[in-house]
Parts: structure tokens; sequence; C-alpha cells
């Protein structure tokens, strides 16, 4: 299993931003074959944990035409700054 976490200086979030992330969120768990997805926000940052089953779904997912166009506007517009990184799930554990 992989992870991308997304950590994001927010700038001018309007209202399109919100409509775009809830097509976004619905297009990689409808189209892409995303596992789950959490947001949180820490003091000034934004921060977004997709799972995904492999590389190659996460590949397709940056890839998507409309997806390149909400990074796009993301980089213009609505964040100051932000980092993604894609990483290997090695192991997990949980407590209930």
């Amino acid at each position: 299993m992989y992870a991308v976490i997304f950590r994001a200086k927010p700038g001018v979030q309007d209202e399109e931003y919100g409509i775009t992330v809830a097509k976004m969120r619905e297009l990689a768990f409808e189209k892409y074959g995303c596992l789950e997805f959490v947001a949180a926000t820490a003091g000034e940052e934004e921060v977004t944990i997709s799972y995904w089953e492999n590389e190659d779904a996460i590949k397709h997912w940056k890839n998507d035409s409309e997806h390149a166009l909400a990074q796009s506007l993301g980089r213009k517009t609505w964040y100051e700054s932000y980092i993604v990184q894609v990483v290997e799930i090695k192991r997990e554990y949980s407590f209930n």
C-alpha cells in the first residue's frame, strides 16, 4: 500500500476551491481506486493523506486531465506553497 501526503500553506480558497476539492476526491475514489482520504489542519498548514493500492494508481491520478487543471489552479490561487510526498507503507498496526 502507498500513501500520498499533501502538505500545503493555503492561499485564497474561494467557492470554486470547495467545489473542486469535492470533485477531485470523488474522481480519486471512483476512477482511480483511492482507498482512504484523511484531511486535517495544523496551524496554518493543511495536511491531506490519501491511501492507494499501488504506485501505478497514483501515477494515473496525478496525470488525470481534470486533476492537472486543479493542480494548476492550486499553484495560481489556492495555495501559497505545498509539498507532496509519496511513501510506501511497509507496516501497519493499530489498537482498538
